[in-house]
Protein backbone atom coordinates (compact mmCIF):
# COMPACT_ATOMS: atom_id res chain seq x y z
CA UNK A 1 0.00 0.00 0.00
CA UNK A 2 1.13 3.86 -0.89
CA UNK A 3 0.99 6.01 2.18
CA UNK A 4 -0.65 9.40 1.42
CA UNK A 5 1.08 11.97 3.46
CA UNK A 6 -0.22 15.32 4.52
CA UNK A 7 0.82 17.53 1.44
CA UNK A 8 3.06 20.64 1.65
CA UNK A 9 0.62 23.52 -0.09
CA UNK A 10 2.91 26.26 0.62
CA UNK A 11 6.28 27.64 1.81
CA UNK A 12 5.59 28.74 5.09
CA UNK A 13 2.99 25.27 5.44
CA UNK A 14 3.70 23.63 8.87
CA UNK A 15 1.00 21.55 9.00
CA UNK A 16 -2.62 21.21 7.94
CA UNK A 17 -6.28 20.07 8.85
CA UNK A 18 -8.32 17.31 7.89
CA UNK A 19 -11.66 19.93 6.45
CA UNK A 20 -13.19 16.82 5.25
CA UNK A 21 -12.96 13.68 2.73
CA UNK A 22 -14.39 13.84 -0.65
CA UNK A 23 -13.87 10.01 -0.59
CA UNK A 24 -15.06 7.24 1.96
CA UNK A 25 -13.00 4.54 3.70
CA UNK A 26 -13.04 1.65 0.94
CA UNK A 27 -13.52 3.54 -1.93
CA UNK A 28 -12.03 2.79 -5.52
CA UNK A 29 -10.07 6.00 -6.37
CA UNK A 30 -8.71 6.70 -9.87
CA UNK A 31 -5.48 9.34 -9.92
CA UNK A 32 -6.53 12.69 -9.85
CA UNK A 33 -9.80 11.81 -8.10
CA UNK A 34 -10.22 14.54 -5.45
CA UNK A 35 -9.38 13.28 -2.22
CA UNK A 36 -9.77 15.65 0.82
CA UNK A 37 -10.33 19.39 1.35
CA UNK A 38 -7.00 20.11 3.72
CA UNK A 39 -7.07 23.97 5.90
CA UNK A 40 -3.62 24.72 5.53
CA UNK A 41 -2.35 28.31 7.32
CA UNK A 42 -3.28 30.36 3.82
CA UNK A 43 -6.36 28.96 2.86
CA UNK A 44 -8.22 26.24 2.34
CA UNK A 45 -7.01 23.38 -0.34
CA UNK A 46 -8.43 20.08 -2.10
CA UNK A 47 -6.07 17.25 -2.72
CA UNK A 48 -6.02 15.06 -5.44
CA UNK A 49 -4.76 10.74 -5.70
CA UNK A 50 -1.87 10.56 -7.01
CA UNK A 51 -2.19 6.74 -8.12
CA UNK A 52 -5.29 4.34 -8.41
CA UNK A 53 -6.47 1.78 -5.58
CA UNK A 54 -8.60 1.52 -2.93
CA UNK A 55 -8.76 4.14 -0.11
CA UNK A 56 -7.74 3.22 3.19
CA UNK A 57 -8.61 6.15 5.56
CA UNK A 58 -6.07 6.97 8.63
CA UNK A 59 -7.03 10.74 9.57
CA UNK A 60 -10.04 12.02 10.78
CA UNK A 61 -12.09 14.77 9.74
CA UNK A 62 -10.88 17.28 11.95
CA UNK A 63 -7.62 16.43 12.84
CA UNK A 64 -4.26 18.25 12.47
CA UNK A 65 -0.93 16.77 11.46
CA UNK A 66 2.08 18.52 10.14
CA UNK A 67 3.35 18.13 7.06
CA UNK A 68 4.91 14.38 5.39
CA UNK A 69 2.52 12.45 8.54
CA UNK A 70 0.31 9.52 6.78
CA UNK A 71 -3.37 11.03 6.33
CA UNK A 72 -4.61 7.89 3.87
CA UNK A 73 -3.37 4.72 2.37
CA UNK A 74 -3.96 3.25 -1.56
CA UNK A 75 -3.84 -0.21 -1.68
CA UNK A 76 -5.00 -2.96 -4.85
CA UNK A 77 -8.13 -4.69 -4.62
CA UNK A 78 -9.42 -3.53 -1.27
CA UNK A 79 -6.13 -4.88 0.78
CA UNK A 80 -6.28 -2.04 3.26
CA UNK A 81 -9.65 -3.02 4.50
CA UNK A 82 -9.38 -6.16 5.59
CA UNK A 83 -8.29 -9.75 4.32
CA UNK A 84 -10.93 -12.46 3.44
CA UNK A 85 -12.07 -14.44 6.34
CA UNK A 86 -11.22 -17.88 5.00
CA UNK A 87 -7.27 -17.83 5.04
CA UNK A 88 -7.46 -16.39 8.37
CA UNK A 89 -9.38 -18.71 9.51
CA UNK A 90 -7.44 -22.00 8.65
CA UNK A 91 -4.52 -21.09 10.39
CA UNK A 92 -6.45 -21.02 13.90
CA UNK A 93 -8.18 -24.50 13.17
CA UNK A 94 -4.15 -25.63 12.42
CA UNK A 95 -3.34 -24.17 15.74
CA UNK A 96 -5.75 -25.35 18.14
CA UNK A 97 -5.41 -28.64 17.14
CA UNK A 98 -1.74 -28.17 18.21
CA UNK A 99 -1.97 -26.93 21.58
CA UNK A 100 0.69 -23.77 23.09
CA UNK A 101 1.72 -22.14 25.85
CA UNK A 102 -0.63 -20.03 27.25
CA UNK A 103 1.93 -17.02 26.52
CA UNK A 104 2.68 -18.12 23.17
CA UNK A 105 -1.45 -18.32 22.12
CA UNK A 106 -1.98 -14.16 23.67
CA UNK A 107 -0.79 -12.33 20.53
CA UNK A 108 -2.43 -14.63 17.78
CA UNK A 109 -6.36 -13.41 17.90
CA UNK A 110 -5.25 -10.33 16.41
CA UNK A 111 -3.11 -11.03 13.22
CA UNK A 112 -5.63 -14.28 12.18
CA UNK A 113 -8.64 -12.23 12.66
CA UNK A 114 -7.62 -8.77 10.95
CA UNK A 115 -4.54 -9.20 9.02
CA UNK A 116 -4.29 -6.29 7.00
CA UNK A 117 -5.43 -3.27 9.61
CA UNK A 118 -2.60 -4.25 11.47
CA UNK A 119 -0.56 -2.72 8.46
CA UNK A 120 -1.56 0.56 9.92
CA UNK A 121 -1.91 0.99 13.60
CA UNK A 122 0.30 4.20 13.68
CA UNK A 123 -2.38 6.88 14.51
CA UNK A 124 -3.71 4.38 17.41
CA UNK A 125 -0.33 3.33 18.84
CA UNK A 126 1.67 6.20 18.66
CA UNK A 127 -0.85 9.19 19.52
CA UNK A 128 -3.25 6.81 21.59
CA UNK A 129 -1.48 4.60 23.20
CA UNK A 130 -3.75 3.58 25.82
CA UNK A 131 -6.46 3.65 23.43
CA UNK A 132 -4.87 0.98 22.02
CA UNK A 133 -4.73 -1.59 24.65
CA UNK A 134 -8.39 -0.86 25.05
CA UNK A 135 -8.49 -2.55 21.72
CA UNK A 136 -7.05 -5.70 22.91
CA UNK A 137 -9.27 -6.04 25.69
CA UNK A 138 -12.07 -5.53 23.45
CA UNK A 139 -11.78 -8.80 22.18
CA UNK A 140 -13.73 -11.08 24.37
CA UNK A 141 -16.82 -8.68 24.07
CA UNK A 142 -16.94 -9.63 20.00
CA UNK A 143 -20.20 -10.69 19.04
CA UNK A 144 -21.30 -13.00 16.46
CA UNK A 145 -22.88 -10.29 14.55
CA UNK A 146 -20.16 -9.25 12.87
CA UNK A 147 -18.19 -12.01 11.89
CA UNK A 148 -15.59 -12.30 15.45
CA UNK A 149 -16.14 -15.51 17.28
CA UNK A 150 -15.60 -15.19 21.44
CA UNK A 151 -12.02 -14.16 22.22
CA UNK A 152 -11.47 -12.64 18.64
CA UNK A 153 -11.00 -8.88 17.73
CA UNK A 154 -14.25 -7.11 16.64
CA UNK A 155 -13.00 -6.43 12.83
CA UNK A 156 -13.43 -2.36 12.44
CA UNK A 157 -11.35 -0.16 10.21
CA UNK A 158 -9.36 2.42 12.61
CA UNK A 159 -11.42 5.36 11.39
CA UNK A 160 -14.91 3.38 12.31
CA UNK A 161 -12.70 2.01 15.53
CA UNK A 162 -11.87 5.38 16.84
CA UNK A 163 -15.35 7.41 15.90
CA UNK A 164 -16.68 4.49 18.06
CA UNK A 165 -14.91 5.53 21.19
CA UNK A 166 -15.57 9.40 20.86
CA UNK A 167 -19.24 8.56 19.71
CA UNK A 168 -19.87 6.19 22.50
CA UNK A 169 -21.08 3.31 20.27
CA UNK A 170 -20.40 -0.49 21.30
CA UNK A 171 -18.60 -2.12 17.87
CA UNK A 172 -19.55 -5.45 18.66
CA UNK A 173 -22.76 -4.52 18.15
CA UNK A 174 -22.87 -3.52 14.83
CA UNK A 175 -23.13 -5.60 11.32
CA UNK A 176 -19.85 -4.56 9.03
CA UNK A 177 -21.02 -3.48 5.88
CA UNK A 178 -16.87 -3.62 4.73
CA UNK A 179 -14.83 -6.56 3.00
CA UNK A 180 -15.44 -9.82 5.17
CA UNK A 181 -17.92 -8.07 7.34
CA UNK A 182 -15.62 -5.42 8.93
CA UNK A 183 -17.35 -2.60 10.46
CA UNK A 184 -16.55 0.66 8.57
CA UNK A 185 -17.23 4.41 9.03
CA UNK A 186 -20.64 4.21 7.61
CA UNK A 187 -22.18 1.30 9.76
CA UNK A 188 -21.01 3.90 12.81
CA UNK A 189 -22.31 6.58 11.64
CA UNK A 190 -25.95 4.98 10.99
CA UNK A 191 -25.27 3.13 14.20
CA UNK A 192 -25.37 6.37 16.10
CA UNK A 193 -28.33 7.88 14.13
CA UNK A 194 -30.44 4.98 14.64
CA UNK A 195 -29.85 4.46 18.06
CA UNK A 196 -27.46 1.72 18.64
CA UNK A 197 -26.39 0.19 21.85
CA UNK A 198 -24.47 3.14 23.20
CA UNK A 199 -22.30 3.68 26.26
CA UNK A 200 -20.03 6.50 27.52
CA UNK A 201 -16.03 5.76 26.50
CA UNK A 202 -13.77 4.38 28.90
CA UNK A 203 -11.74 6.03 30.27
CA UNK A 204 -8.12 5.56 28.69
CA UNK A 205 -6.77 3.60 31.85
CA UNK A 206 -9.44 1.56 33.04
CA UNK A 207 -9.58 0.38 36.41
CA UNK A 208 -10.66 -2.63 37.71
CA UNK A 209 -13.97 -2.12 37.86
CA UNK A 210 -13.84 -0.61 34.44
CA UNK A 211 -17.75 -1.62 33.28
CA UNK A 212 -19.40 1.10 35.74
CA UNK A 213 -20.19 3.97 33.55
CA UNK A 214 -18.42 7.50 33.30
CA UNK A 215 -20.30 10.56 33.51
CA UNK A 216 -20.36 12.06 29.21
CA UNK A 217 -18.11 15.41 28.62
CA UNK A 218 -19.80 18.60 29.69
CA UNK A 219 -21.21 19.98 26.93
CA UNK A 220 -19.36 23.16 24.94
CA UNK A 221 -22.05 25.75 26.53
CA UNK A 222 -22.20 26.16 30.22
CA UNK A 223 -23.93 28.30 32.77
CA UNK A 224 -21.96 30.29 35.30
CA UNK A 225 -25.03 31.75 36.79
CA UNK A 226 -22.83 33.24 39.56
CA UNK A 227 -20.62 35.28 37.22
CA UNK A 228 -23.88 37.09 35.49
CA UNK A 229 -22.80 35.97 31.93
CA UNK A 230 -25.16 33.40 31.64
CA UNK A 231 -24.54 30.66 29.20
CA UNK A 232 -20.84 30.65 27.47
CA UNK A 233 -20.47 29.58 24.20
CA UNK A 234 -16.40 28.68 23.29
CA UNK A 235 -15.42 27.84 19.75
CA UNK A 236 -12.19 26.74 18.36
CA UNK A 237 -10.07 29.04 16.00
CA UNK A 238 -9.82 28.48 12.28
CA UNK A 239 -6.17 27.25 11.19
CA UNK A 240 -6.39 30.74 9.48
CA UNK A 241 -7.33 32.52 12.56
CA UNK A 242 -4.53 30.93 14.76
CA UNK A 243 -2.05 31.81 12.51
CA UNK A 244 -3.42 35.35 12.48
CA UNK A 245 -3.42 35.16 16.38
CA UNK A 246 0.24 34.02 16.79
CA UNK A 247 1.47 36.45 13.90
CA UNK A 248 -0.25 39.69 15.40
CA UNK A 249 0.96 38.24 19.06
CA UNK A 250 4.26 37.49 17.52
CA UNK A 251 4.70 41.06 16.47
CA UNK A 252 3.77 42.68 19.57
CA UNK A 253 6.24 40.88 21.75
CA UNK A 254 9.24 41.08 19.34
CA UNK A 255 8.86 44.43 17.32
CA UNK A 256 9.91 47.54 19.07
CA UNK A 257 7.11 49.75 17.00
CA UNK A 258 6.84 53.05 16.86
CA UNK A 259 3.94 55.14 14.73
CA UNK A 260 3.79 58.20 13.13
CA UNK A 261 1.27 60.02 11.06
CA UNK A 262 0.42 62.59 9.01
CA UNK A 263 -2.70 64.25 7.06
CA UNK A 264 -2.91 64.82 3.44
CA UNK A 265 -4.52 67.12 1.08
CA UNK A 266 -7.24 64.83 -1.46
CA UNK A 267 -8.44 67.53 -3.62
CA UNK A 268 -6.22 67.06 -6.63
CA UNK A 269 -6.59 62.83 -6.27
CA UNK A 270 -10.50 63.38 -5.88
CA UNK A 271 -10.70 65.79 -9.30
CA UNK A 272 -8.15 63.34 -11.04
CA UNK A 273 -10.44 60.27 -9.94
CA UNK A 274 -13.51 62.28 -11.37
CA UNK A 275 -11.46 62.15 -14.76
CA UNK A 276 -10.71 58.44 -14.28
CA UNK A 277 -14.18 57.65 -13.58
CA UNK A 278 -15.17 58.96 -16.42
CA UNK A 279 -13.23 57.79 -18.93
CA UNK A 280 -12.87 54.04 -17.90
CA UNK A 281 -17.00 53.69 -18.80
CA UNK A 282 -17.91 50.07 -17.28
CA UNK A 283 -13.69 49.46 -16.23
CA UNK A 284 -13.75 49.61 -12.69
CA UNK A 285 -12.15 53.46 -12.19
CA UNK A 286 -9.11 53.38 -9.57
CA UNK A 287 -10.65 53.88 -6.02
CA UNK A 288 -8.57 56.20 -3.49
CA UNK A 289 -6.93 53.07 -2.03
CA UNK A 290 -5.58 52.27 -5.31
CA UNK A 291 -4.28 55.89 -5.51
CA UNK A 292 -2.36 54.98 -1.76
CA UNK A 293 -1.17 51.56 -2.96
CA UNK A 294 0.44 52.99 -5.84
CA UNK A 295 2.22 55.73 -3.91
CA UNK A 296 3.28 53.91 -1.59
CA UNK A 297 4.86 51.08 -3.79
CA UNK A 298 6.62 54.49 -5.73
CA UNK A 299 7.86 55.66 -2.47
CA UNK A 300 9.40 52.21 -1.79
CA UNK A 301 11.47 52.44 -4.48
CA UNK A 302 13.16 55.08 -2.62
CA UNK A 303 13.50 54.19 0.59
CA UNK A 304 14.60 50.53 0.61
CA UNK A 305 14.84 49.90 3.88
CA UNK A 306 11.05 50.28 4.36
CA UNK A 307 10.45 47.65 1.62
CA UNK A 308 12.81 45.02 3.87
CA UNK A 309 12.33 43.32 6.79
CA UNK A 310 14.57 42.71 10.15
CA UNK A 311 15.24 38.56 10.53
CA UNK A 312 17.64 36.95 12.79
CA UNK A 313 19.90 39.96 13.41
CA UNK A 314 19.94 40.88 9.99
CA UNK A 315 18.46 43.30 7.56
CA UNK A 316 16.92 41.62 4.30
CA UNK A 317 16.75 44.60 1.46
CA UNK A 318 14.37 43.15 -1.28
CA UNK A 319 14.38 43.89 -5.22
CA UNK A 320 10.75 43.52 -6.24
CA UNK A 321 7.83 45.67 -4.26
CA UNK A 322 5.27 43.51 -3.67
CA UNK A 323 2.30 45.35 -1.53
CA UNK A 324 -0.20 43.29 0.33
CA UNK A 325 -3.75 44.84 0.94
CA UNK A 326 -5.89 43.61 3.78
CA UNK A 327 -9.18 42.40 2.89
CA UNK A 328 -11.95 41.51 6.04
CA UNK A 329 -12.66 37.86 4.80
CA UNK A 330 -15.30 35.69 7.12
CA UNK A 331 -14.49 36.24 10.92
CA UNK A 332 -10.60 36.34 9.54
CA UNK A 333 -8.15 38.83 8.00
CA UNK A 334 -6.50 37.80 4.81
CA UNK A 335 -3.56 40.24 3.04
CA UNK A 336 -3.34 39.15 -0.71
CA UNK A 337 0.11 40.35 -2.35
CA UNK A 338 0.01 42.69 -5.49
CA UNK A 339 3.12 42.11 -6.96
CA UNK A 340 5.69 44.46 -8.83
CA UNK A 341 2.94 47.39 -8.05
CA UNK A 342 5.29 50.08 -8.12
CA UNK A 343 5.38 49.01 -12.08
CA UNK A 344 1.63 48.83 -12.60
CA UNK A 345 -0.51 51.38 -14.11
CA UNK A 346 -3.20 53.16 -11.60
CA UNK A 347 -5.58 50.98 -14.01
CA UNK A 348 -4.22 47.62 -13.47
CA UNK A 349 -3.82 47.78 -9.18
CA UNK A 350 -7.44 48.63 -9.49
CA UNK A 351 -8.80 45.41 -11.77
CA UNK A 352 -6.09 43.70 -9.74
CA UNK A 353 -7.11 44.74 -6.49
CA UNK A 354 -10.81 44.50 -6.94
CA UNK A 355 -10.27 40.72 -8.36
CA UNK A 356 -8.24 39.46 -5.07
CA UNK A 357 -10.49 41.27 -2.82
CA UNK A 358 -13.65 39.29 -4.28
CA UNK A 359 -11.33 36.02 -4.63
CA UNK A 360 -10.67 36.04 -0.71
CA UNK A 361 -14.66 36.43 0.28
CA UNK A 362 -15.36 33.56 -2.06
CA UNK A 363 -12.84 31.74 0.26
CA UNK A 364 -10.96 30.71 -3.88
CA UNK A 365 -7.58 32.68 -3.06
CA UNK A 366 -4.35 30.55 -3.41
CA UNK A 367 -1.32 30.06 -0.85
CA UNK A 368 0.85 31.56 -3.85
CA UNK A 369 -1.18 34.58 -3.94
CA UNK A 370 -1.02 35.12 0.11
CA UNK A 371 3.01 35.06 -0.27
CA UNK A 372 5.85 37.55 -0.62
CA UNK A 373 4.37 40.38 0.20
CA UNK A 374 7.14 43.20 1.06
CA UNK A 375 4.68 45.92 2.81
CA UNK A 376 1.12 45.99 3.91
CA UNK A 377 -1.57 48.82 3.35
CA UNK A 378 -4.71 48.94 5.51
CA UNK A 379 -7.57 50.67 4.90
CA UNK A 380 -10.40 51.03 6.99
CA UNK A 381 -11.87 54.26 5.56
CA UNK A 382 -14.52 52.93 4.59
CA UNK A 383 -16.08 52.17 7.74
CA UNK A 384 -15.40 56.19 9.03
CA UNK A 385 -12.64 55.40 10.73
CA UNK A 386 -10.87 58.83 11.19
CA UNK A 387 -7.35 57.09 11.85
CA UNK A 388 -5.96 53.96 13.61
CA UNK A 389 -3.00 52.22 13.94
CA UNK A 390 -2.06 49.06 12.70
CA UNK A 391 -0.39 45.91 13.65
CA UNK A 392 3.47 45.45 11.71
CA UNK A 393 2.98 41.93 9.64
CA UNK A 394 6.35 40.45 10.58
CA UNK A 395 9.02 40.10 9.83
CA UNK A 396 8.12 43.46 7.06
CA UNK A 397 9.47 46.83 8.48
CA UNK A 398 6.54 48.87 8.04
CA UNK A 399 2.60 48.58 7.86
CA UNK A 400 0.29 51.74 6.79
CA UNK A 401 -3.20 52.58 7.83
CA UNK A 402 -5.86 54.55 5.60
CA UNK A 403 -8.41 56.52 7.26
CA UNK A 404 -11.37 57.89 5.71
CA UNK A 405 -11.32 60.72 3.36
CA UNK A 406 -13.87 63.82 4.16
CA UNK A 407 -13.91 67.55 3.91
CA UNK A 408 -12.46 69.45 6.86
CA UNK A 409 -11.61 73.22 7.61
CA UNK A 410 -8.18 74.25 6.56
CA UNK A 411 -6.73 77.41 6.53
CA UNK A 412 -4.42 78.04 3.11
CA UNK A 413 -3.22 81.71 2.07
CA UNK A 414 -5.03 83.20 5.64
CA UNK A 415 -8.71 81.41 4.92
CA UNK A 416 -10.20 79.34 6.13
CA UNK A 417 -11.90 76.93 3.60
CA UNK A 418 -12.88 73.21 3.80
CA UNK A 419 -10.66 70.66 1.68
CA UNK A 420 -10.67 67.06 1.52
CA UNK A 421 -8.13 65.73 3.83
CA UNK A 422 -6.71 61.89 4.64
CA UNK A 423 -5.14 60.69 7.90
CA UNK A 424 -2.33 58.11 7.40
CA UNK A 425 -1.02 56.53 10.38
CA UNK A 426 2.64 54.23 9.57
CA UNK A 427 3.73 51.60 11.94
CA UNK A 428 7.75 50.70 11.70
CA UNK A 429 9.77 48.14 13.52
CA UNK A 430 12.21 50.53 14.60
CA UNK A 431 14.87 47.18 14.11
CA UNK A 432 15.48 48.42 10.51
CA UNK A 433 13.26 51.72 9.51
CA UNK A 434 14.51 54.61 12.05
CA UNK A 435 12.54 57.79 13.07
CA UNK A 436 14.09 59.82 10.24
CA UNK A 437 13.92 57.65 7.29
CA UNK A 438 10.20 56.63 8.41
CA UNK A 439 9.12 60.04 8.88
CA UNK A 440 10.82 60.71 4.83
CA UNK A 441 9.14 57.85 3.58
CA UNK A 442 5.76 59.12 4.88
CA UNK A 443 6.27 62.44 3.38
CA UNK A 444 7.00 60.95 -0.09
CA UNK A 445 3.93 58.77 0.23
CA UNK A 446 2.24 62.31 0.56
CA UNK A 447 3.87 63.99 -1.88
CA UNK A 448 2.93 61.75 -4.57
CA UNK A 449 -1.05 61.66 -3.21
CA UNK A 450 -1.05 65.59 -3.23
CA UNK A 451 0.20 65.08 -6.94
CA UNK A 452 -1.55 62.58 -7.86
CA UNK A 453 -0.71 62.59 -12.11
CA UNK A 454 2.76 61.97 -10.81
CA UNK A 455 1.52 58.39 -9.81
CA UNK A 456 0.23 57.68 -14.10
CA UNK A 457 4.20 58.36 -14.82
Amino acid sequence: MADVAMPRLSDSMEEGTILKWLKSDGDEVSRGDELVEIETDKANMTYEADESGVLSIVAQEGDTLPVGQTIARIGEGGGGNGAAPAPEEAPAQDEAEQPQPEEERRPDPEPETEAAPREQPQPVATQEPELAREDVQEAPQAAPTNGAGQGERVKASPVARRMAREMGVDLASLQGSGPGGRIVKSDVEAAKGDGARVEPPAPQEPPAEAPAAAPPPAPVATAEPQSGKGEVGTHDLSRLQQVVARRMAESKATAPDFVLDVEVDMDDAVELRKGLKAAAGEQPAPSFNDFVVKAAALALRDFPRANGAYRDGKWELYSRVNVGVAVAAQDSLVVPTVFDADSKSLGQLARETRALAERVRAGAITPPELSSGTFTVSNLGMYGIRRFTAVINPPQAAILAVGALEPKPVVRDGEVTVRHRMALTLSCDHRILYGADAAEFLSRIRERLESPLTLAL
